[in-house]
């Protein structure tokens, strides 16, 4: 792993489980393993960090919603497959829900280029949707499903539990 990799891993890591701005700078090179000037010469701000960390996770996340869609046959089969994978993940021992909505809550709203950043991802999951949904005409469910998605995560947050998947499931299940 290189000196950019190994940076923008750990601050996955330190940005997921402490927070952005929990996560300082000198803990950052530290736990990466890499010189000061390494870092600065990577990324030039804590929030070219950032950026990277959410550019790799989206990339990271799409491609992981993109297989469980890709076993199932019908529409309604790769919707369920979507909330069981979310209910795997509220099953990690490290879950903190979701990656984006943590960031979203810590950056001040006029943050153009985060905010952006994280509604290009959440357009991507409503997007997703409205695709899965188009076979069975059913489009029009998509927004619904998508809020359904995020109430998931943040509740599954919230009470460090799974019933909050579970009960969304049971809701999709009656919506399609």
């Amino acid at each position: 792993m290189d000196t950019r990799e190994r940076i923008v891993d750990t601050a996955a890591r330190l940005f997921y489980t402490q927070g952005y701005h929990t996560t300082g700078i000198n803990q950052l090179i530290k736990e990466a393993g890499v010189a000061k000037a390494s870092l600065y010469q990577h990324f030039p701000s804590k929030e070219d960090l950032l950026m990277e960390y959410l550019r790799v996770t989206a990339m990271a996340t799409n491609t992981t919603l993109q297989n469980i869609i890709d076993l199932p046959t019908t529409p309604r089969e790769k919707i369920l497959a979507i909330f069981d994978f979310l209910l795997d993940f509220s099953k990690q021992s490290n879950y903190q829900g979701c990656n984006f909505l943590n960031i979203v809550v810590e950056v001040p709203q006029d943050n153009e280029q985060v905010i952006t950043m994280i509604r290009q991802q959440k357009n991507h999951i409503r997007k997703l949707f409205v695709n899965l949904l188009k076979p069975s005409a059913q489009e029009e469910l998509a927004d619904e499903l998508y809020v359904l998605f995020d109430a998931a995560l943040i509740t599954g947050k919230v009470y460090g539990n799974e019933w909050p998947v579970l009960t969304v499931k049971k809701i999709v299940e009656k919506l399609i």
